[in-house]
């Protein structure tokens, strides 16, 4: 009983305070200027379903719906299943004969030997290997890919790639096979996830869905809408990430939010991926993070280790040979949850790391967080201090994800 009611005061805490909380942390890094908040297609949608609206990568978008709390919104996905706006992220179609060699050029991804119609998580990065952003690059064809960026990187990315496309295509490799690059403005993204995402779109589709594995994507005619459906997401379930024309999202959106599903909002997602260990651009990355650092070395195919020729290949192929110097690692946190910024320290009161994220975990009912320490102290098990409200509290070095991942692997 004494576990339930701690669970029980853990869940209101996050009831009452994470709104609010949330809200302030999903923002930071997005600072508010004197242009208008953007809109997905599906804002008058969100509104009439109750959201409570807040900016976000420059976006207005849905923190939570109704009464229903970010808790209940966060064991609903990981019982049941959720629907996502995902609509602010920046979806990019690239083409041309040379599309594949063009970005591995800027990212350190083996894509030539990626299948046809499969996805991987990639980075762009800077000249010193810095993480420009992170990025899913799903590949159609060895001339055509579909590349989603996140929303509060729009203005950092797309500089960036006209000006290396045009780099590129005035180059010797580009001359004769131009790089094409289509920004697929106002289309919308939905994300279905969860347990029973995959019976419920099922129910919607001819399409045999099992065929269609983690990592994996098709166009898949659903209810007489043919849409690019990708299996995967950002919340550790089962589920699809689903591109839609500008005409068709709001059709589709209802179509996508019936029972059981529930409107999902950024409260609940931020705490989802948090738990899966994946991370928030802006938080737990950015243009001073390398991959490595960031333990994303799984990301960087094993060819291009040893003799890619990708942008900040240079700093990328020394940290892989000699270490990085600091490392991401998962924390869990005795007392109250550490929140970005929390300092950490080791022996002797010798701050050795920083928290990039931190949440009381609606799913283990533990205080878990995100951070970066000096290498040597990312062990597992590794016991430090972590600074939270001016409190030195009790931290464990744990692996991520902090929960299992429930990935249809077939």
């Amino acid at each position: 009983m004494a576990l339930l009611r701690g669970v029980s005061a853990l869940q209101r805490c996050v009831r009452t305070t994470s709104v609010r909380n949330l809200s302030k942390n999903l923002a930071r890094g997005y600072a508010a200027s004197a242009t208008p908040l953007k809109k997905t297609g599906l804002y008058d949608f969100h509104v009439s379903n109750g959201a409570k609206m807040v900016p976000f990568a420059g976006y207005s978008m849905p923190l939570a719906y109704g009464e229903v709390g970010q808790v209940a919104s966060h064991h609903h996905v990981r019982n049941s299943v959720g629907l996502f706006d995902v609509g602010h992220m920046v979806q990019i179609n690239f083409r041309g004969a040379t599309a594949t060699d063009f970005l591995e050029w800027l990212t350190p991804s083996s894509l030539s030997s990626l299948p046809s119609y499969s996805s991987t998580l990639s980075v762009l990065l800077n000249e010193q290997g810095g993480i420009i952003d992170d990025t899913i690059i799903t590949k159609h064809a060895s001339d055509a890919y579909y590349v989603v960026t996140n929303a509060g990187r729009r203005d950092r990315d797309l500089p960036h790639f006209r000006e290396k496309l045009a780099e590129w295509n005035a180059s010797e490799k580009g001359k004769g096979a131009p790089v094409e690059m289509e920004v697929l403005e106002d289309w919308g993204l939905l994300a279905l996830q969860g347990p029973e995402a995959a019976s419920y779109l099922q129910s919607l589709t001819s399409y045999d869905l099992k065929q269609l594995t983690f990592g994996k994507s098709a166009f898949v005619p659903i209810e007489g809408f043919n849409l690019h459906v990708a299996r995967g997401g950002y919340t550790g379930e089962d589920g699809f990430e689903i591109s839609i024309p500008p005409s068709q999202t709001v059709e589709v959106a209802k179509l996508l939010s019936k029972n059981p599903v529930q409107l999902t909002g950024l409260g609940a997602r931020d705490s989802l991926r948090l738990e899966a260990g994946m991370c928030l651009y802006g938080n737990d990355l950015d243009e001073t993070t390398t991959p490595v650092e960031a333990g994303l070395s799984w990301v960087i195919g094993k060819d291009r280790k040893e003799n890619g020729t990708f942008i900040g290949a240079e700093t990328v192929k020394k940290q892989l040979k000699e270490g990085p110097t600091r490392r991401r690692v998962g924390l869990v946190v005795e007392g109250a949850p550490a929140r970005q910024g929390a300092k950490v320290f080791g022996p002797d009161n010798e701050q050795i790391g920083t928290v990039t994220s931190g949440i009381p975990s609606p799913t283990l009912g533990k205080n878990i967080a995100m951070g970066y320490v000096k290498n040597g102290f990312h062990k597992k098990g590794t016991e430090v201090q972590v600074d939270v409200r001016n409190k030195l509290r009790k931290g464990v070095i744990t692996p991520m994800p902090f929960i299992k991942p429930n990935y249809w692997r077939g």
